[in-house]
């Protein structure tokens, strides 16, 4: 839980203050627990929740919006040559916020668009388009390191 934290807030201390109010708020609730899930799939909710509603406190956009939104074709696969994971790391940092949070919504923790769009308050062709502008920025940067 710490590292989805630590991911989505990029900040340790914010991270651990998440994943403790997290923790207690999810013992605090087990009686609305339903069991349509595990546990740990609640609980990592909860702490996605909260790391964006902390983003939103502080106002640090989760997603730069445009006035309008973009229909995309299906997934093209691109012929990508093996990249060191150092430099990916690197270039996850260097994104801007709202492109860090769409990349580590649907790759790290495999949310889909869907529920992205649901976590995030926006459409979903908005999410798909906002990781696809991360994508191409991310091997950008990667490119360049």
């Amino acid at each position: 839980m710490y590292n989805i934290g630590i991911r989505m807030l990029g900040i340790k201390e914010d991270a651990e203050d998440i994943v403790q109010e997290s923790f207690v708020d999810a013992f605090k609730n087990l009686g609305s627990f339903k069991y349509e899930s595990t546990f740990g799939s609640w609980l990592k909710r909860i702490v996605v929740n909260k790391s964006i509603n902390h983003l939103k406190l502080k106002k640090i956009p989760i997603t730069p919006l445009e006035d309008h939104e973009f229909y995309l074709k299906e997934d093209v696969e691109e012929k990508v040559e093996a990249i060191d994971i150092k430099k990916v790391k690197i270039g996850l940092e260097k994104l801007p916020a709202g492109y860090k949070q769409i990349i580590s919504l649907y790759l790290i923790e495999g949310y889909d668009h869907l529920e992205i769009g649901e976590i995030l308050d926006i459409s979903t062709s908005t999410s798909k388009s906002q990781y696809h502008r991360a994508k191409k920025k991310l091997v950008e940067i990667i490119n360049t390191l």
